[in-house]
């Protein structure tokens, strides 16, 4: 499997790499050591999620986003790149939804 090379420009679905960045290099460095034996994750796999850009299809199990987020002390959603905009209960409810048997899909808007 070629690697592929990862421009540090390259926008990232999650914030992780501008969180670490704000600290000292020795927290920095303290940190990338520490994460992965916190998390229960390999180092390999910090990186990787490090890395995942805004269009990856790739994702962060949940879990492991809570615990980001608690970890750097942002609001829950904070470590994602893209916002996240849906409906409530009640305008679904009062939504007139296809005939029976076609399903309602709700499509997220791309951001650029």
């Amino acid at each position: 499997m070629k690697k592929v090379k990862i421009s540090d420009s390259a926008p990232r679905k999650y914030k992780i790499n501008e969180c670490l960045l704000k600290r000292s290099i020795d927290h920095h460095r303290e940190a990338i050591r520490k994460i992965p034996k916190y998390m229960g994750i390999s180092l390999n796999t910090l990186h990787n999620y490090r890395n995942i850009l805004f269009n990856d299809p790739q994702d962060i199990p949940h879990e492991i986003v809570v615990l980001f987020e608690q970890l750097f002390l942002l609001e829950p959603g904070g470590l994602l790149n893209k916002p996240i905009k849906g409906k409530t209960l009640d305008e679904l409810i009062s939504l007139k939804l296809p005939q029976r048997g076609k399903r309602y899909m709700v499509r997220t808007r791309k951001i650029n």
